[in-house]
């Protein structure tokens, strides 16, 4: 971990110094639990009196929220950004292993391997594979024949690429994700399920990044694609034949069905779930365990089960949540009604109907 002055980290982020520019930061952490020689931050007005009574040394603010008297710190337009920018500064990423194939690795020897590349022990690359430039295989990675690897990728431990299946470069794949598996395709005969053949691939483009315990499965035919600068969360199922546009965010263990379609720039929150053969136009966001089971117009926010316009649902929630005192309401005014019916036929001194 590095050390760096409060001046030199808002040269680095670009945002404006306030107070000690001479201040010494050694760490990063929340409002909350941070202490001296943090440095922390502030892009939610909700966490503003916390500024008051943190014990970090330093803070990055949102323009519009007022520079906490008596402390340092930096205004920028985009605090998460800066933080994250500090995060990296104080804490580097790891030393990439060195080029080489370790002793214990499996490659066959009709795979292409690139320039700078590390396979760590007991990966395997079967026959026709081609692994780009400076890219890293680390230990337990599978490469299937005639699977293509990018340039400058990162598979991390138990990461299965299956064959014919490609990567772009600099795409970064998280422990035991499986890319390639087979598509959930049965016809049934009778009583039984028979398996059909899944014979296309997936394609992942530049920039993707991939969570653990992945699947991404392999098309029926054609291919499955993931579109360039997409990132998805851990235990997320792709199935067949879905295509998902760039720079889409598919959150935690989304369910999306096969052969739907998902546009550019989506965002699919925690354990949404998309119905097979549909749509979701570009800039949309399905809430979180919002089920959407027809298509999605481009720019819509939906929510609920099944999924509907934001708006609509929060209206729906709340109508639920009154229908207990509008029952209690219907139910008095029933009996009110029973009462006045009672009282006019006493003083019209019919007989009561009985049935």
């Amino acid at each position: 971990m590095a050390a760096h002055t409060l001046g030199e980290i808002a040269e680095r982020t670009g945002g404006r110094l306030f107070g000690d520019a001479a201040c010494p930061i050694t760490g990063v952490a929340g409002i909350r639990d941070a202490g001296p020689g943090d440095i922390t931050f502030v892009a939610n007005r909700r966490y503003e009196r916390d500024l008051a009574t943190t014990a970090a040394s330093a803070v990055i603010v949102s323009q519009g929220i007022q520079e906490p008297e008596g402390r340092s710190g930096i205004v920028h337009t985009n605090p998460s950004l800066a933080f994250a920018q500090v995060v990296g500064l104080l804490f580097p990423p790891p030393t990439r292993p060195k080029p080489g194939i370790h002793a214990g690795a499996m490659v066959d020897p009709t795979a292409s391997i690139g320039a700078e590349v590390s396979i760590g022990p007991f990966a395997v690359v079967e026959a026709g594979a081609v692994v780009g430039d400076r890219t890293v295989l680390a230990a337990f990675v599978y490469v299937g024949a005639e699977a293509r690897i990018g340039a400058d990728c990162l598979l991390y431990p138990h990461v299965s690429v299956r064959e014919r299946c490609v990567l772009g470069d600099r795409v970064i794949v998280h422990c035991g994700a499986v890319i390639g598996s087979d598509g959930y395709g049965y016809v049934q005969i009778g009583t039984r399920h028979q398996k059909i053949p899944q014979v296309g691939t997936v394609e992942i483009g530049d920039d993707v990044e991939i969570g653990a315990n992945v699947c991404v499965d392999r098309a029926r035919f054609d291919k499955t694609v993931i579109g360039r600068g997409t990132k998805i969360d851990n235990l997320v199922q792709v199935a067949h034949n879905v295509r998902i546009g760039e720079d889409s965010l598919v959150i935690a263990q989304v369910g999306i069905a096969g052969s739907a379609e998902i546009g550019k720039n989506v965002v699919l929150a925690g354990q949404a779930g998309v119905a097979g053969h549909i749509r979701i136009g570009d800039g949309a966001i399905v809430t979180g365990q919002a089920g959407a089971t027809k298509d999605v117009p481009a720019g819509a926010i939906v929510s609920g089960m099944p999924a509907r316009p934001h708006a609509q649902n929060l209206r729906a929630l709340a109508a639920l949540d009154a229908m207990e005192e509008w029952t209690r309401t219907v139910r008095a005014l029933q009996q009110r009604v029973a009462d006045l019916e009672e009282a006019l036929r006493r003083s019209s001194g019919s007989p009561r109907a009985t049935t």
